[in-house]
């Protein structure tokens, strides 16, 4: 089921001293850390679908802001729904850190054991890899080999071609969040990716009003320069959706 949610704060947001907003006849459609949870993904684009219906716009934009694979149960087939939505629909796909040490691991076995830790056990079962095989230890190397062979080449040009951030109006999408005090073309990936304390405890103008997830909260956070829409969706069945249309913000969860 959708829930409407409440924005609080949201009459802080400030760019450069004013409300930020988009260009008329956009919309664009945010959606927070997925984690292999299709179920909660089929629930939010059904109602999109139903939301786009009902109020039609000129050019729905679709932003998912990472983080569609690990810990929960369905992440191959998660990332099969999100390219064949992409492909009727305007999709920006920005890559988290999850998707980075998953493709990494391709090629680097040293990164397995992190990976494991990060949920990557439930995307190599997603993927046909045995659990079984998981549990008695099988080694990286075989583990490497397998992921190779199970990966579609289709998949492997989705996490390639995923983009560090996608900017809109007065809105930076990322991962993540931005390193306070670098200005946002000069951002390295591994921030955009990962950073959290330095970045959410700061109350500094970024010049964009920052939507990120990566740090999961049990409701979606507004600051006076940023909103975090990562609602812990593998634990929580929250998955949030920021709909964003010239200066009018609203969001939706799944529950």
């Amino acid at each position: 089921m959708i829930e409407p949610l409440t924005l609080f704060g949201v009459d802080r947001l400030k760019v450069l001293g004013r409300r930020p907003s988009l260009s008329a006849g956009q919309r664009i459609y945010a959606v927070g850390d997925i984690h292999g949870r299709l179920d909660l993904l089929n629930e939010l684009l059904a109602w999109i679908d139903t939301d786009i219906g009902l109020r039609p716009t000129a050019r729905p934009i679709y932003v998912f802001l990472g983080d569609y694979i690990d810990r929960g149960p369905a992440s191959r087939e998660t990332i099969d729904r999100l390219i064949e939505h992409s492909e009727a629909n305007e999709c920006i796909f920005l890559k988290g850190n999850h998707e980075l040490i998953a493709i990494k691991c391709l090629s680097d076995r040293n990164l397995f054991d992190q990976w494991m830790r990060l949920g990557g056990m439930e995307t190599l079962v997603s993927y046909g890899i045995s659990a079984q095989g998981l549990a008695n230890g099988r080694n990286i190397v075989e583990l490497q080999a397998a992921f190779h062979r199970a990966l579609p080449q289709v998949h492997f040009r989705f996490f390639r071609d995923l983009q560090p951030f996608f900017v809109c109006g007065d809105f930076f999408f990322v991962h993540a969040g931005v390193r306070p005090n670098v200005d946002l073309t000069r951002q390295k990936e591994s921030d955009l990716l990962w950073i959290r304390d330095e970045f959410l405890s700061s109350n500094v103008d970024f010049g964009k009003i920052v939507v990120h997830g990566h740090t999961p909260t049990l409701e979606i956070e507004v600051g006076s320069n940023r909103i975090n829409i990562d609602t812990g969706a593998f634990a929580t069945g929250r998955l949030t959706c920021l709909v964003i249309e010239e200066s009018s913000l609203s969001a939706v969860n799944t529950f």
